[in-house]
């Protein structure tokens, strides 16, 4: 496995990441020994780094893992949507209970816009600090969607780390394209900062031209490690083959580039709107009483079903 430094923050992650978000209750749905399981033989592959979110759900996930892998050989960078000191602490202290852990290495805010995000967001931050300084957290970040989201935290030197959306179609980027995104990322990295993209597939999107995703992923020098979402043993071998330029065999080039996902909403969807005004990428919307998706738009993260009260939607 190819290891990099994670800008400045003194962190060794693996250039492939663990996305856990799809083997979550927001997407496959394994039980946590059944994710732990996969963690286990990701690292046993050489995989380090862990990328999860409170809004996730696999902490207990990651927590198993770390009763079968030793805490010190895993990076586990998280996320949450604080805004002040108490959700701050609670958020925290809910991603080290639940993990079973003492410290997170990363910990980030999730989906910040822009330089105006930030700021609504600077108690939180400040609580964050103020945990690093104890070593409770390692390093600090944001996760973004927008290039903005980027621009911003080169104004913010206590932002070690971005976490953006990367793919060579721009696909899920709010705000520009995929060059002014490169253009707004080498920027960060020459000060110094660490970036691990997320979505290099689109959320499965890209499936249909999947070498051509890792070719453009591995051919960007700005990004120390890239979160892939792991479902299954073959995706972790296909994922940990390409990065290091290893051979694949057809059948598993096939198993892997023919999964094709989607977002599905089921029958008993009472057309409420919490999904619709949920979802950034503006892929869902009400017509004759249920939310249905632009399929186009849609990057199959799931988080509309966080807030779905009916829990009829789904990524399969």
């Amino acid at each position: 496995m190819i290891y990099n430094d994670l800008g400045n923050t003194g962190i060794k992650v693996s250039k492939l990441g663990f996305g856990s978000l799809t083997m979550g209750p927001l997407q496959r749905n394994l039980s946590a020994f059944e994710g732990a399981s996969l963690i286990e033989y990701a690292f046993s592959r050489g995989v380090n780094f862990i990328d999860t979110a409170e809004l996730y759900e696999t902490y207990a996930h990651i927590g198993e893992a770390l009763k079968r892998i030793p805490r010190e050989h895993l990076v586990i960078a998280s996320k949450c949507y604080a805004y002040s000191k108490e959700t701050a602490l609670t958020s925290f202290e809910k991603a080290l209970n639940e993990l079973g852990t003492d410290y997170i290495d990363l910990f980030m805010l999730h989906e910040q816009m822009d330089e105006w995000t930030i700021k609504g967001h600077y108690e939180a931050i400040e609580t964050f600090l103020g945990l690093k300084s104890k070593g409770l957290i390692k390093a600090f970040g944001i996760s973004t969607h927008y290039i903005s989201g980027v621009k911003a935290a080169l104004k913010y030197p206590e932002i070690e780390v971005v976490h953006p959306i990367t793919n060579r179609n721009g696909l899920g980027i709010q705000d520009g394209s995929r060059v002014e995104m490169e253009a707004a990322l080498r920027a960060f990295k020459a000060r110094g900062g660490g970036i691990f993209g997320m979505k290099p597939l689109g959320g499965g999107n890209l499936l249909g031209n999947i070498d051509e995703c890792f070719d453009y992923i591995l051919s960007q020098p700005y990004l120390d490690a890239i979160a892939f979402g792991m479902q299954s043993i073959e995706e972790i071998d296909y994922n940990v083959n390409r990065v290091m330029g290893l051979p694949i065999e057809d059948s598993l080039r096939i198993k892997v580039s023919t999964t094709e996902k989607a977002l599905q909403i089921a029958d008993w969807c009472m057309g409420c709107g919490a999904c619709v005004k949920k979802c950034d990428h503006k892929a869902l919307m009400l017509s004759g009483g249920k939310a249905i998706v632009d399929r186009s738009k849609c990057v199959l993260c799931g988080y509309c079903s966080s807030v779905c009260p009916e829990f009829c939607i789904k990524v399969y």
